[in-house]
């Protein structure tokens, strides 16, 4: 529901709208709540070393080629993003384990503390929100956000 009071599903009751229309409504929404759940005073990290340390959580170190493919940016972008990091002591070079030229990017302890912290606080904003939801509701729709989510990484 906006914060208008008026529900996505009584926003687009014309007859030429679609679910898709409603979705694409809920999806703007979504976007214009969550970075005010996720930001307050407890958080430490910018948008971009959150989202940078989150992906690098996940698996082995990156080569700046490989990050700007994954968030679908610019190098230059991720190059300054990276940078700045570096300078805060939130990730570390590493030499390519394979025994390539590129040097890889992977989380610094530091990194890997202020993000737990920031997660944690996202978790508690998280459960404000769906306090009152059933639990199976909360496992739907974690499971389909995420399913949304592989599918826009496949395009």
């Amino acid at each position: 529901m906006s914060d208008s009071g008026v529900s996505a599903a009584t926003a687009t009751a014309n007859p030429g709208d679609t679910v898709l229309s409603r979705l694409s409504l809920e999806l703007t929404l979504l976007s214009r709540h969550f970075p005010a759940t996720r930001r307050n005073p407890g958080c430490r990290l910018d948008r971009s070393a959150f989202l940078i340390l989150t992906r690098l959580r996940l698996g082995e170190p990156l080569t700046l080629r490989e990050l700007a493919e994954t968030f679908k940016l610019d190098i230059s972008t991720i190059n300054r993003q990276v940078g700045a990091m570096l300078e805060q002591g939130l990730v570390d070079r590493v030499p390519d384990p394979e025994g390539g030229i590129a040097r890889k990017i992977r989380p610094s302890a530091k990194g890997l503390e202020l993000l737990a912290g920031d997660l944690a606080q996202n978790h508690r904003g998280l459960e404000k929100v769906v306090a009152d939801w059933p639990a199976e509701d909360v496992e739907q729709l974690s499971r389909l956000v995420e399913r949304f989510n592989e599918s826009v990484e496949r395009l």
